[in-house]
């Protein structure tokens, strides 16, 4: 067995095994509507909300990433919970 349970990989090599594979079954980039996008996010937008960041920072920091407008209200409505995440 080469892979371990406990190997780990980065955002970055998830992303690029991704890309491969889809490449590889000849399909494009995945989307994710913005409701989904901020809902994968959740748990870092809790962080930084935890260390007193505003949601206005983490649109900017969204809109930053990925040349897209995003609003603090789309944060603060796609936000998914603890709750909603463990499900």
């Amino acid at each position: 067995m080469t892979g371990d349970d406990d190997t780990t990989f980065t955002t970055e090599q998830a992303l690029a095994a991704q890309r491969e594979l889809r490449k590889r079954l000849g399909l494009g980039d995945e989307t994710f509507p913005l409701p989904a996008l901020i809902g994968m996010l959740s748990d870092e937008i809790e962080k930084l909300r935890a260390r007193g960041g505003t949601d206005a920072e983490v649109a900017a920091t969204i809109e930053h990433a990925t040349g897209k407008r995003i609003s603090p209200d789309d944060v603060a409505r796609h936000y998914a919970n603890p709750e909603k995440r463990r499900r």
